[in-house]
């Protein structure tokens, strides 16, 4: 008897002790937000843009004889912070804004150069529907607010045009790089508060960009495209880095996915193409007499992609060894050249003095004071650079090295 009384207990107390679904959240009241931009109004204010996604639309797209409306809307408000802002723009909005799907985050230029990145990532760090996992850019040449309002042909959701692209371009062109807010948190956090942030930027009309038509066109005039990198000093941006400094940062931080390199032969230019498969990158410290100084270890494998208009042979082991020395060459002149802007700036995004932290705590503390200021502008780096030849593509010998051989 007591043993079923004791079931019977439990079987009732279970039900009241279940959340059920006290905290649901019907889809029709949320106004999902799939970008987020953030610029400085010109009264001193936060002007904060929204990307919301109208989902029949996504789901129906843009066709038929009827009225055609945008997959997204957009919304703007101001505030002398971020939660204002936001407030303000939610009572704009017949939904509750939900920020538990944002995909991006866009930082306006002006603002990244005069307050920097530390507000914003606070105020994100601290709402609990906010990833930090969310992607962040920086603007280039335009403004948040452009690049938020602006409507991509191919991926409905403009946010997803800009993942896509970092992603893409981080994988074939290697002079790009995804960064996400946690990234950037870290690189804030770090013993320097120096790292580097994706950059984006709207190409043409801004106004064209918002604009139906500009869906509608088989060659948009208003497209959006990545751009570069920005370098953050103590959070604010500094400077940026492109195409082969781009590339050589990202060969000292190790994430390099994938890229191409052109040497050039026989007296042509950029006539041979490389296409790396795999590379690593190691980075040692070493401190002597008091001085400090970085060792840069780089050694990438690929293969040949392109022979342009000039006839060689693969089979010769010589040749092969003369392009692996060409193409060492090209890759060591990338990561000096992306080591020599970092100094100039003064800002340690390579973070080589937790490298040193790591190998000697005690000199170390000595550095520190003056790191940024003295040492690093000043420190000797070594590069060493292997690279390889792995595959030639379906043809040993390249075509034009035939044609020469039967004229012959």
């Amino acid at each position: 008897m007591k043993r079923r009384l004791f079931f019977l207990i439990i079987l009732v107390t279970i039900p009241v002790l279940l959340s059920g679904c006290w905290s649901k959240k019907e889809l029709t009241d949320l106004a999902i937000v799939a970008a987020m931009g953030v610029d400085k109004s010109e009264d001193g204010k936060y002007a904060v843009t929204l990307q919301i996604i109208n989902p029949g639309n996504v789901a129906g797209g843009i066709r038929g004889s009827g009225p055609q409306s945008p997959p997204v809307t957009i919304y703007s408000a101001t505030g002398n912070n971020l939660v204002e802002a936001s407030r303000t723009a939610s009572s704009k909005i017949s939904r509750r804004l939900y920020y538990a799907h944002t995909n991006l985050v866009v930082v306006g230029e002006n603002l990244a150069q005069d307050e920097g990145l530390a507000p914003i990532i606070d105020a994100i760090d601290r709402d609990h529907e906010f990833r930090i996992t969310t992607t962040m850019v920086i603007t280039h040449q335009s403004t948040a607010e452009e690049l938020v309002k602006a409507l991509t042909p191919v991926d409905k959701i403009p946010a997803n045009k800009v993942l896509k692209t970092l992603e893409f371009t981080q994988k074939i062109g290697g002079k790009n790089i995804k960064t996400s807010v946690q990234d950037v948190m870290k690189g804030l956090q770090s013993l320097n508060g120096d790292t580097v942030v994706s950059g984006f930027r709207l190409s043409g009309d801004s106004k064209h960009a918002s604009s139906l038509e500009n869906l509608q066109e088989s060659e948009p005039e208003a497209t959006l495209q990545a751009s570069g990198i920005a370098i953050l000093k103590e959070g604010k941006l500094v400077d940026w880095l492109y195409g082969r400094n781009a590339r050589g940062t990202i060969w000292i931080l190790d994430k390099i996915q994938g890229t191409n390199i052109n040497i050039d032969w026989k007296g042509k230019k950029d006539a041979i193409s490389y296409q790396t498969v795999r590379q690593k990158t190691d980075v040692s410290a070493h401190v002597k007499n008091g001085r400090p100084s970085i060792s840069i270890h780089t050694r990438v494998e690929g293969g040949i992609g392109e022979m342009n208009n000039v006839p060689v042979d693969i089979t010769d082991v010589k040749v092969i060894s003369k392009m692996e020395k060409e193409l060492a060459k090209e890759v060591k002149k990338e990561i000096k050249q992306a080591i020599e802007q970092a100094q100039t700036n003064k800002a340690d995004i390579f973070e080589f003095g937790d490298v040193i932290r790591r190998k000697s705590p005690s000199d170390w503390q000595r550095l520190k004071p003056m790191w940024n200021e003295v040492y690093f502008p000043e420190l000797n780096v070594d590069i060493t650079v292997e690279a390889y030849i792995r595959r030639a593509g379906l043809r040993n010998k390249s075509f034009l090295s035939t044609i020469e051989e039967n004229q012959q």
